[in-house]
């Protein structure tokens, strides 16, 4: 913005930004909490953390550094460790997406505009003001971003990711991005990573991870908690203060024991189980959830790196030294990635079959957004192995507009209704 006029165009696009965006934010949460007569008490700290906050008032302390990331390949741990904050800035706010269009092109995914939008326009999770924006090389899309550093106006890092996980050369390929990742994150926040520090950042982490997986087994055995709750649950892990996250999910874990001994449930038996996967669902984009459970559904498990897929694996430590924990936190966020970008990516299918039969699901939601080519071309081969093992699968493609429910409305109807069909036959059978 070099002169008058670009400010003030800037300002007007951020005052209509905004004021979508909070009607938008209020909408979505009024869906969520009051279209659905089952509530915990438990949720409400999470509902509350993604209400508009004031404009002036940040969650990120000024004194120190404040580091966001695009992407579920970003080591938290290291950044933890160094004494900044870490926010993950994916969006799925359709208002930021009609911003980020003004300079990207129309045709491109929309989580990629919504948050190129997002951050041009300084409307991040928590108000964050990012002092750096680590850019892992996943998403084709995304690393162009980081080529409009003069015109979005924050300082990019692009953090290199190998195209496979499998190979030793792989794993080295990898071990040495994240070290030259460490190395400017020090230069950035002006702190040296100790053994100390990063064995501390590991444990509050692995503390977290174990209430996540404790919620995990809670919604395994019975329903006593909707999807769409489930699913703002771990998008609050984007950009919360990670021990109060940890101990309110503590909290709503032991009112989810309550209700599973009372077997108080959300849904009845009969109700479709569904797992939902592809392209991440991001707050507030959240209407794949809903339309499942306002119709008498349920999702049961979310494989996105959104959700599961961000909290499941943890980093396991031969020795407490720095040489040997940077390469185990490395290992973390490669060996047991699924991300599409790799190739292969045979593991995947293995975790979503093991997923299946875990949670019980009777079928699964295959969700692309419009242009996200790589969700896209993994949803054929994923759905061919789960017809093989006799999983219904349902390919949608959807972009933020909430305005196009309709057919998606229908379509959805009819699959649960299949589902219904063949849960009453096999009852009849029995």
């Amino acid at each position: 913005m070099n002169n008058k006029i670009d400010i003030d165009r800037y300002n007007r696009v951020k005052k209509t930004t905004t004021i979508h965006y909070n009607m938008e934010v209020n909408q979505v949460l009024s869906e969520i909490i009051d279209d659905f007569p089952d509530k915990l008490n438990g949720m409400t700290y999470f509902y509350d953390r993604f209400r508009p906050i004031e404009k002036n008032k940040s969650l990120y302390p000024k004194e120190k550094k404040t580091i966001a990331s695009m992407c579920i390949h970003v080591p938290v741990e290291i950044i933890y460790a160094l004494g900044a904050s870490s926010v993950r800035i994916c969006s799925g706010a359709y208002s930021t997406d009609t911003a980020g269009a003004d300079f990207l092109p129309a045709k491109i995914c929309p989580l990629v505009k919504s948050t190129a939008g997002a951050i041009y326009l300084d409307m991040l999770p928590g108000n964050a003001n990012p002092d750096l924006i680590i850019n892992p090389t996943t998403c084709d899309q995304k690393k162009k971003i980081g080529e409009m550093e003069d015109e979005i106006g924050k300082e990019f890092y692009v953090l290199e990711v190998p195209p496979s996980k499998d190979s030793e050369e792989a794993r080295q390929y990898w071990h040495r991005s994240v070290k030259k990742m460490v190395k400017k994150l020090e230069s950035v926040t002006g702190n040296r990573l100790t053994r100390r520090k990063l064995k501390k950042s590991i444990k509050m982490i692995l503390t977290a991870q174990a209430e996540y997986r404790r919620f995990m087994k809670l919604r395994r055995k019975a329903p006593v908690i909707f999807g769409k709750d489930a699913q703002l649950i771990t998008n609050a892990y984007f950009f919360d203060n990670l021990n109060s996250w940890t101990e309110a999910l503590a909290t709503l874990n032991d009112e989810l024991e309550e209700r599973i001994a009372q077997k108080h449930h959300v849904v009845g038996p009969r109700a479709p189980r569904l797992l939902l996967t592809g392209s991440p669902s991001i707050f507030p984009n959240m209407r794949t959830h809903l339309l499942i459970e306002k119709l008498g559904g349920i999702v049961v498990y979310e494989e996105f790196c959104s959700s599961s897929r961000m909290l499941s694996d943890t980093v396991a430590v031969d020795e407490w030294f720095l040489y040997d924990m940077v390469p185990a936190v490395a290992d973390r966020y490669l060996k047991p990635n699924t991300c599409p970008n790799f190739t292969p990516n045979d593991d995947r299918i293995r975790k979503i079959l093991l997923a299946m039969k875990e949670y019980d699901a009777d079928g699964i939601v295959y969700q692309t957004f419009t242009g996200c080519q790589l969700y896209d071309l993994e949803s054929r081969k994923i759905g061919k192995e789960l017809e093989k093992a006799g999983y219904p699968v349902l390919n949608i493609e959807l972009d933020y507009n909430p305005k196009d429910s309709g057919q998606l409305t229908t379509r959805l109807e009819a699959f649960m209704e299949s589902i219904k069909d063949q849960k009453r036959t096999k009852r009849k059978k029995i």
